[in-house]
């Protein structure tokens, strides 16, 4: 099994940045993939960035030219660098881990999400 914390959300003013992390524990070797998604009230989850074990990123088009995702050395700790962030950033952020075991199996885990919340 993976475990995923999330930590860095807050309370943030128009047009300011925050800095998401994604602590992975756990069986992280078998981790194919992490990424970040976001969920408003009354709205789907929603992707914004991926991150293969490889180090191929992909955004979400309406985040990508404000929003980095990167991760540490030891590939255990996810980042999400938002910046110009504005109302409707509003959400609670969630990372995830696709991991593929050797029986076949594959398993999608999440974290319980922080709160981002961007004031006028």
């Amino acid at each position: 099994q993976v475990q995923l914390v999330e930590s860095g959300g807050g309370l943030v003013q128009t047009g300011g940045s925050l800095r998401l992390s994604c602590a992975a524990s756990g069986s992280t070797y078998f981790i194919n993939a992490m990424g970040w998604y976001r969920q408003a009230p009354d709205k789907q989850r929603e992707l914004l960035a991926t991150i293969t074990w490889g180090g191929v990123i992909k955004y979400a088009d309406n985040v990508k030219e404000r929003f980095k995702i990167s991760r540490d050395d030891a590939k255990t700790t996810m980042f999400l660098e938002m910046n110009r962030l504005d109302a409707a950033d509003t959400a609670v952020y969630y990372c995830n881990a696709e991991c593929s075991y050797p029986s076949g199996e594959e398993y999608v885990y999440w974290g319980q999400g922080t709160q981002v919340t961007v004031s006028h």
